[in-house]
């Protein structure tokens, strides 16, 4: 078995981030990953058409993991909220206050709408900013009509949480508990996304993400560590390969 330590994928603590990352995000880090779409972003001679076939509204950098690129999912996911002017507002109605908004800010235009994408500790929000909307406006939340309003209509919740912070101001630090099984199960389905793309065998995998004692004393025929590796790079495989559009809700 060569010694894989000092290839990019081997150390699971690069891949941490992963545990905070959306149902978006995640879909970005298994695009991000796929040959073909690194030679589209390589070439980006027709952009949105090719931009479109991925998904996206325009082509993003596949060298920017979920912490810094900003993709922009054609149609939007449930998440993203929705902000109109107000055309007959009460006199008590709320404004739009843009630096009230809390985190790191990024906008993005892709000839159709505004997205504007922030980002604080380990919520991540998405509001599309309708045209007219200006500071100070009395404004209105959108919600799209679809089949399953009350399942829509609790995401939005969700994501407005986000936003009602004690002062106005984002805490200073967040409590996390024990990674859930679900985010724990994406982090290693990336790691060993990884481990493949790069050569790496199923036992250096199953090194890398469970350790070099755990492989020498389970890595068996029909063992389970050895099951467990191959349905992680196959599970990432059909991710990136067209699953992460669930992921988005592009289906």
């Amino acid at each position: 078995m060569a010694d894989r330590s000092t290839d990019a994928w081997y150390p699971t603590a690069a891949y941490l981030y992963v545990l905070h990352l959306d149902g978006p995000a995640l879909a970005w880090e298994y695009l991000r990953r796929h040959p073909d779409y690194r030679r589209d972003w390589l070439h980006r001679r027709r952009q949105q058409e090719a931009a479109q076939a991925w998904g996206l509204r325009l082509l993003e950098d596949p060298a920017l993991d979920a912490r810094d690129a900003h993709p922009v999912w054609f149609p939007d996911h449930d998440a993203v909220l929705q902000f109109y002017p107000d055309a007959d507002p009460p006199p008590d109605a709320a404004v739009f206050e843009f630096w009230r908004i809390p985190g790191h800010k990024h906008l993005t235009h892709d000839g159709n709408h505004l997205m504007l994408v922030s980002r604080w500790l380990h919520y991540r929000v998405r509001l599309v900013l309708a045209p007219g909307l200006a500071e100070g406006m009395a404004y209105l939340y959108a919600v799209r009509a679809c089949a399953t309003p009350r399942a829509s209509y609790r995401t939005i919740l969700a994501e407005l949480d986000k936003l009602v912070m004690v002062d106005g101001a984002a805490p200073a630090a967040v409590a996390s508990s024990r990674p859930a099984p679900a985010a724990l199960l994406e982090l290693h389905t990336l790691q060993a996304l990884d481990a493949t793309l790069a050569g790496a065998s199923l036992r250096e995998t199953a090194a890398g993400l469970f350790g070099t004692e755990a492989v020498a004393t389970g890595w068996y025929a029909d063992g389970g560590l050895r099951s467990r590796v191959r349905r992680l790079v196959r599970r990432g495989q059909s991710l990136m390969r067209g699953g992460y559009r669930r992921l988005a809700q592009l289906d």
